[in-house]
């Protein structure tokens, strides 16, 4: 029966479902592992970055991308949708800028681009966006960080600690182990890489995953160095 109702995006099946919102929750279940953290002193996301091939440049495709001084964000699924994205939340920050003179809260950022991904499933001839995103950032007003996961639907919460894409369900329950409210961003990131090598294929370097981390300072994402530092600390 659900058959018939898996093609249309804006019809609901009997039993109450979008189907195409549930496949593109598939394709985000089917991509990249990625862990979000949140610490006492600020937030880390991760996640991992394989190549097809042995002859891409490392260095030239980033998953882990920054939106504001304060903010960035990665995601789990596709990649291509996930550079739209990318892009339309870099727009609602400097429009939110040039209109307040402030920078965009994380909690703000999140609910406008929450709104953009509800609207591609109430939308006739277009698709849900295949990706979910984890977003993390610091309020300078609050003085603390935050750290939010925004799904296909355009449902978005909050979180203290969560993991995405292939094997999320593992990664979640190593992490519901590990996570603690007093965590520091060092300890954090260490947690972060041994939740992702719960479920990585292979050896881990420097070079296939990404971390970016968010504090008092602003968003950054880890150099190669630095991330090979953390993995000889934990080996």
């Amino acid at each position: 029966m659900t058959e018939r109702y898996s093609f249309s995006l804006t019809t609901f099946s009997p039993s109450g479902k979008l189907v195409q919102i549930e496949y593109a929750l598939g394709a985000v279940a089917a991509g990249a592992s990625s862990v979000g953290i949140k610490a006492s002193n600020g937030v880390v996301i991760a996640t991992e970055k394989k190549h097809k091939s042995i002859l891409y440049d490392e260095q030239s495709v980033h998953k882990v991308e920054l939106i504001t001084k304060n903010i960035g964000m990665v995601y789990s699924g596709m990649g291509p949708d996930y550079r739209l994205l990318v892009g339309r939340a870099r727009k609602i920050a400097q429009v939110y800028f040039l209109t307040y003179q402030e920078p965009i809260p994380t909690s703000q950022l999140v609910q406008r681009l929450a709104s953009v991904m509800q609207e591609y499933t109430q939308t006739g001839g277009v698709r849900p966006f295949g990706v979910s995103l984890l977003i993390a950032g610091w309020d300078e007003e609050e003085g603390k960080p935050f750290l939010f996961q925004c799904d296909p639907s355009g449902a978005y919460f909050a979180w203290k600690a969560t993991a995405m894409g292939k094997n999320h369900v593992n990664g979640k329950t190593f992490l519901e182990k590990r996570y603690n409210e007093d965590l520091e961003l060092e300890d954090a990131v260490h947690t972060a890489i041994l939740t992702l090598k719960e479920s990585f294929e292979g050896q881990m370097n420097e070079d296939n995953i990404e971390i970016g981390i968010s504090n008092e300072n602003g968003f950054r994402r880890l150099q190669p160095p630095e991330i090979k530092d953390y993995l000889a600390s934990i080996a």
